[in-house]
Parts: structure tokens; C-alpha cells; sequence
């Protein structure tokens, strides 16, 4: 890998971190366990490694964005996440913020061919 790919990586590391939260919190008004909601997000064109996903969702938790629920009716016991009222509030405003960002960033290259 050159140096340039090397760079390249690092830099879209840092811009998949907080595209990956913003995801998540879209993905979480009906309830869903880890591995379906890596799933999803895959097919939706957001892949996640679930080394990834699950610190973000407990730290979501932690901050009162999600709130969660253990099923233990099937064979394996799952922790379902739902997003909640504050987490709600926090998408709307990270997503019309997403929407100014891409706008702009589309204003930018237009200028810049």
C-alpha cells in the first residue's frame, strides 16, 4: 500500500466515525439487537464490523441516545436498542446539520471542477 492509500485510510477512518453514529441512531425507531442491526446497515451500504458497532451502541446508551432491552424468550438471550426521546432529538439535529455539511461540501466542488 503507498504512502497516499496509507493517508487515504486513515482520513476516511475519521470520516466514517461520525457518519457511523448518525447511521445507527436513523436505523433504531423499531428495536434491534446487534448483529441485525450490523446487517442492516450493511445492506443499506454502511458496513460496520460488530468490534466497531457494539462500544458505539453501549456508549449511546451510557449518554441517554438509546435505551435498551434483554429478550431472553428465544434460545439466545438478545439486547434489543431502541433510540429514545433525547436520542430522537440528537438525530434530527445531527441530520439537518449532515444535510448543511453535504450541501456545502456540493457548493465546494462545483467551484472547485
Amino acid at each position: 500500500m503507498s504512502e497516499v492509500d496509507e493517508l487515504v485510510d486513515k482520513l476516511l477512518q475519521e470520516l466514517r466515525r461520525g457518519t457511523i453514529t448518525i447511521g445507527v441512531l436513523s436505523q433504531l425507531d423499531e428495536p434491534q439487537y446487534g448483529y441485525s442491526l450490523v446487517s442492516i446497515l450493511s445492506e443499506k451500504g454502511m458496513p460496520v464490523e460488530p468490534g466497531t458497532l457494539y462500544p458505539l451502541l453501549r456508549r449511546l446508551e451510557k449518554q441517554g441516545l438509546l435505551e435498551s432491552k434483554w429478550d431472553t424468550n428465544e434460545g439466545r438471550p438478545r439486547k434489543y436498542y431502541l433510540v429514545s426521546r433525547k436520542g430522537k432529538e440528537v438525530f434530527a439535529q445531527l441530520k439537518n446539520e449532515w444535510k448543511s455539511i453535504v450541501g456545502n461540501m456540493e457548493g465546494l466542488f462545483r467551484e472547485n471542477g
